[in-house]
């Protein structure tokens, strides 16, 4: 069976609905922390980075970030499966070549909609979904500059880059597919109270569209799970890049 590799950088950041949908699709689920991940995606069939209240690049907070870093950069030179998400998303991006600046624009918060660039028609992860879907949101920090020859391929209103692809097989979405409207159940009130928001309308909110959000979180979940499962199937891994 196909070994994904999943690495968690924060507790509270988990794999969600996405862990029992995959490994009904047919993965093997091996999930690390961030401090425990490896620098090379080397006995691994495809990676998923998660997300975390913190840039990419805070090293002194995060000391595996450096790592982390280069396990996405060995992901794309070495054509392996890669999927980052919100903080792994940047991860990708900042790993590339690109740019992530904190408390850059207006924050997302709750259930969202994200709608796909034309660049999407053709892509991989993104076949069969809707143009425009909702997804949970929770993050201040923003890619302000893709990487050098990253395919844009999602946007949202308060978040230009919310979706991009590094080569043929790496994925970074700013939005969270893992998380459902129950993910919400664990959101400060205050903090969101005193940004002005309202915990309990964002819930009511993203369980009205929970739903659709299931549908398209799995359709994305299926379409990553083919492109593993079909790269193994023919031996699809180029040659490993020197360190």
């Amino acid at each position: 069976m196909s070994r994904l590799l999943v690495v968690r950088n924060a507790d509270r950041s988990g794999l969600g609905r996405l862990r029992p949908w995959w490994e009904e699709m047919g993965l093997t689920v091996v999930e690390t922390d961030g401090a425990s991940a490896p620098a090379s995606p080397e006995g691994f069939d495809a990676v998923v980075l998660l997300g975390g209240g913190f840039l990419p690049d805070a090293d002194a907070y995060a000391p595996w970030l450096p790592a982390e870093r280069e396990l996405a950069r060995r992901a794309v030179a070495e054509g392996v499966p890669l999927l980052g998400i919100c903080l792994g998303a940047q991860v990708l991006a900042v790993a590339a070549g690109g740019t992530v600046l904190g408390d850059h624009g207006r924050p997302e918060r709750g259930s969202c909609a994200v709608r796909l660039r034309p660049e999407a028609d053709a892509d991989a992860l993104f076949a069969g979904m809707p143009h425009e879907f909702r997804a949970i949101q929770n993050h201040r920090d923003q890619i302000t500059a893709l990487p050098p020859g990253a395919v844009w391929l999602a946007s949202s209103d308060a978040c230009p880059v919310q979706a991009f692809r590094m080569g043929e097989r790496a994925w970074g979405v700013q939005f969270h597919p893992e998380a459902g409207a129950d993910r919400l159940d664990g959101w400060d009130e205050a903090a969101l109270a005193d940004a002005g928001l309202d915990l309990g309308a964002l819930r009511a909110e993203a369980e009205r569209v929970e739903p659709e959000s299931v549908r398209t979180a799995r359709r994305l979940a299926a379409n990553f799970a083919e492109v593993v499962l079909s790269g193994a199937a023919v031996g699809v891994r180029p040659t490993p890049s020197p360190r």
